[in-house]
């Protein structure tokens, strides 16, 4: 039962939402190639919280069953996936694109949760249908500008689909078990299955400079512990709903630092797509907050 808000929860909703908008700021300003970025993101996360998971949690980790463990390999692999497409896509397209179409995490769940059998309200039908006409506007408007573009808003949209992939393959076991168990076999998974990455592509494991390795650090501790771990912490004390909408605020702050960092004016196609995106992500989200216990996170 969520507790009653307070302004400090809903300073730290903001907290969150802020630090998840600097993960493509951060990603922008390393100079390295993308697999070796979403390798390291996921390689210190787990270096960080999987000694705490097994400090605090060592029985569970006894005491998962095989299918359990399949599972949880399961969504991490998703998640490396989640971070292969979507860190690419920043190289291709702009912030603004980027951001917004790989937000739209929650209608891929709601579409991947109906081909699984579960009900799709008329609301929510209609949230999904805003959010992918969102989605043809800016990848229109950006074919027209460049098929560069448009293939980095094709990867963000990959990248959304893989996140609602990692969650529905753990949202069952992620009732049963700790957050922290959770993460740290999901990050560690990711991780590995990163690495084999980077090795068969050829991208660099290390020899980056001092300030890539800080921005590193940067990516795991804002946008991966002070972003998501806020959330999941605040899934405790205020409705799911409420966390899931605000982080919608994510791609109009990352585009705002992506204007005031770059220059990146957001083109008309990605303002008015943006637009029916977030309206539609707004739709769908209160529609499924209704029914559904527990809402992920996204995992930028």
């Amino acid at each position: 039962m969520a507790s009653r808000p307070t302004t400090r929860l809903y300073l730290l909703l903001g907290v969150g939402v802020v630090s998840v908008a600097f993960s493509s700021i951060f990603i922008r300003w390393a100079d390295a190639p993308p697999m070796s970025v979403a390798f390291w993101r996921n390689a210190l996360a787990a270096a960080l919280l999987l000694p705490i998971a097994l400090a605090r949690h060592r029985d569970e980790f006894r005491h998962l069953s095989r299918r359990e463990w399949g599972i949880a390999v399961l969504a991490g692999s998703l998640l490396a996936l989640h971070f292969a497409l979507w860190i690419p896509s920043l190289s291709y397209t702009t912030v603004a694109a980027s951001t917004v179409l790989v937000t739209t995490q929650p209608v891929w769940v709601a579409l991947l949760g109906r081909a699984l059998g579960e009900t799709v309200t008329r609301r929510t039908g209609a949230g999904i249908a805003l959010t992918l006409a969102g989605a043809v506007v800016i990848s229109g408007g950006d074919f027209r500008l460049s098929a560069e573009a448009a293939f980095g808003d094709l990867l963000a949209l990959g990248g959304a689909v893989a996140a609602a992939g990692y969650f529905l393959a753990g949202r069952r076991l992620r009732q049963r078990i700790s957050l922290t168990t959770y993460v740290g076999i999901a990050y560690s998974t990711a991780a590995a299955v990163l690495a084999v990455v980077v090795a068969v592509s050829g991208s660099p494991f290390f020899g980056f400079a001092p300030e890539v390795w800080a921005l590193f650090v940067a990516m795991t501790l804002l946008p991966q512990i002070g972003g998501h771990t806020v959330f999941n912490y605040l899934l405790g004390h205020l409705e799911a709903g409420t966390i899931a909408i605000a982080v919608t605020g994510e791609p109009v702050v990352a585009s705002m630092l992506a204007w005031a960092f770059f220059g990146e004016v957001p083109g008309w196609p990605v303002v008015v797509g943006g637009a029916l995106i977030l309206t539609g992500i707004y739709v769908t989200v209160s529609a499924q907050a209704r029914r559904a216990p527990m809402l992920e996170t996204p995992m930028e």
